[in-house]
């Protein structure tokens, strides 16, 4: 479980509002509200408008998930359709040994 008195910084980057890059976000705000409610903060980046910020996160395909915080930083590609992927992905919930 998540644990109350962790932030968590998370940075979106897209190219324009593509409907990959519209359905990743809409994914993650949904994610977010159910499982870090009042404990995230989501920044989206436009790589369209600041092509420069895409090399501090070498950040190679679009859209692209970034965890700045907690750390380690993690990344996931893709629009974020896979709800469980998103999720271990970011370490919110554990992986689950089958």
């Amino acid at each position: 479980m998540v644990r109350k008195d962790k932030k968590w910084e998370l940075r979106l980057y897209v190219a324009g509002k593509t409907p990959k890059s519209v359905t990743a976000l809409k994914n993650l705000q949904r994610y977010c509200e159910e499982h870090l409610k009042g404990q995230y903060r989501i920044e989206v980046i436009d790589l369209l408008l600041q092509p420069q910020l895409a090399e501090g996160d070498q950040i190679f395909a679009i859209p692209t998930l970034v965890r700045k915080v907690p750390e380690p930083i993690r990344k996931i590609i893709g629009d974020l359709s896979n709800e469980e992927k998103v999720l271990v992905g970011l370490n919110i919930r554990p992986v689950i040994m089958k």
